[in-house]
């Protein structure tokens, strides 16, 4: 079995990131499946929701507070690792002698089974594919979320991307209280 790594959240100003992990069973139909960044927000919604009927996987976030302390990158590990866990924790019969892992971009996160880490992944393999719409359809809700708690942002047009709109309105309100401090906005 080959569980799937990808996270969503590196490049925005604000927020988590979120990260999933992934394994599909064999007669999944990976036809519905591509890199998230290149499946429209419909499709990327009806395929979480087979992936969470057919797979097995796990989620998790690493906010904007944890990401000012350790830095983007290793927030990223720990959300992949988390998510690992997450996956482990809701299907505790796996065997971790059994399963193997690929994670899209040039480092692993620290998990127990043998993992190893390719740029574009997410365009490669349907386990990653899985991961990247899992982890990108998590982080969208809760930047639509976020959006409702604090709507002078606009999170809800560029999920705390760093567009000119949303540079511009923390350059006139300030931070928002998700607000990456340790990024130039």
């Amino acid at each position: 079995m080959t569980v799937g790594f990808d996270e969503a959240g590196r490049g925005p100003l604000a927020g988590p990131v979120c990260a999933a992990a992934v394994i599909l069973p064999d007669d999944f139909p990976i036809e519905i499946l591509n890199d998230s960044k290149k499946l429209s927000e419909k499709k990327r919604q009806a395929a979480e929701t087979i992936i969470k009927e057919k797979a097995i996987w796990g989620i998790a976030l690493v906010d904007h507070k944890k990401i000012d302390q350790i830095n983007i990158l290793e927030a990223s590990m720990l959300a992949m690792k988390n998510a690992f866990e997450d996956l482990l924790k809701k299907n505790p019969g796996l065997q971790l002698a059994e399963i193997s892992g690929i994670t899209d971009g040039t480092r692993c996160p620290d998990v127990p089974i043998e993992c190893r880490c390719e740029p574009k992944a997410d365009g490669k393999y349907p386990c990653v594919m899985a991961a990247s719409i899992l982890a990108k359809t998590c982080r969208d809700r809760l930047m639509l979320e976020m959006d409702k708690k604090y709507p002078e942002y606009g999170y809800a047009k560029h999920k705390g991307y760093p567009t000119k709109a949303h540079r511009e309105v923390c350059h006139k309100l300030g931070p928002s209280p998700i607000q990456r401090l340790t990024f130039k906005y």
